[in-house]
């Protein structure tokens, strides 16, 4: 990997973020021992810092969920050198207070995802990493003031309910996640976040409300679409590229984030 082939954070999304980048930006293919991520990274500058992004279903979104090769993406951002990792992404909401519109940084996850290889660490050294506290709160705490000082409605923590896809959840199901009390659902939620845990690369997401999920207001009719999905998400877009663009720009100091440390004490040697 040549010097200037190198970035300081990391950014998984959609297209819609490729206009962010400045200077000369540069496309590259990015091979790992995972087989090939989503798609070539772009790397570029965002407020003169090197940004890799790379859209984590591909640049024609041809990739489900469920499909998404997350290790290989992970890693390669990590071989890129980043020192941090941005995840905006789409969610519905649980409960009636996270509203369409609004955003939400998280501090958990459940996972009720299946078949997506979700480790770095598959032996012979045995590895158990932490993941009481999955995000970094540093790079959280920062996420959340610009989101404030941008005038958007931001939840301070949340647990998203990260599920296979590419389905939505049935009405049983959201009813069951909303008693208990998580706030968000997603599909590309995990494994990414906790990928990036076991390299020791602090990473924080920015969700973007959607949508009711199906149980909340399901009784109304009015269920989850992939219609209302995409254009509240596209309603919301230029907000959240003005936060992604000053959360790089600001970006501080995260050598005491804990997961530089996510490592220690996790190996039987």
């Amino acid at each position: 990997m040549k010097n200037e082939q190198r970035a300081e954070v990391g950014v998984f999304g959609g297209s819609g973020f490729y206009s962010l980048l400045g200077g000369n930006v540069e496309e590259i293919k990015v091979e790992t021992p995972y087989g090939p991520p989503s798609d070539v990274v772009a790397l570029g500058e965002i407020g003169g810092r090197k940004v890799a992004f790379l859209p984590r279903h591909g640049k024609s979104h041809s990739i489900p969920p469920h499909r998404i090769n997350y290790r290989a993406n992970v890693w390669a951002l990590h071989s890129l050198g980043v020192g941090a990792i941005l995840g905006p992404n789409a969610t519905g909401s649980l409960q009636a207070h996270y509203r369409p519109g609004d955003f939400a940084i998280c501090d958990q996850f459940v996972d009720r995802t299946w078949g997506r290889p979700d480790t770095f660490y598959d032996g012979p050294v045995v590895t158990h990493v932490s993941a009481a506290e999955p995000y970094c709160p540093v790079l959280r705490a920062h996420l959340v003031q610009v989101c404030q000082s941008a005038g958007v409605t931001v939840h301070n923590g949340g647990t998203m309910v990260v599920v296979n896809g590419p389905r939505f959840s049935t009405k049983a199901e959201s009813r069951w996640f909303t008693s208990q009390g998580w706030e968000i659902i997603g599909m590309t939620g995990y494994p990414e976040c906790w990928l990036a845990r076991e390299l020791q690369i602090p990473y924080a997401n920015i969700s973007v409300v959607t949508d009711y999920d199906a149980g909340l207001v399901g009784e109304a009719g009015e269920s989850v679409s992939n219609d209302a999905v995409r254009e509240q998400f596209a309603r919301s877009l230029t907000a959240l590229k003005k936060i992604v663009e000053t959360a790089v720009t600001t970006l501080p100091d995260l050598s005491m984030s804990p997961a530089r440390t996510a490592l220690e004490g996790s190996r039987f040697v």
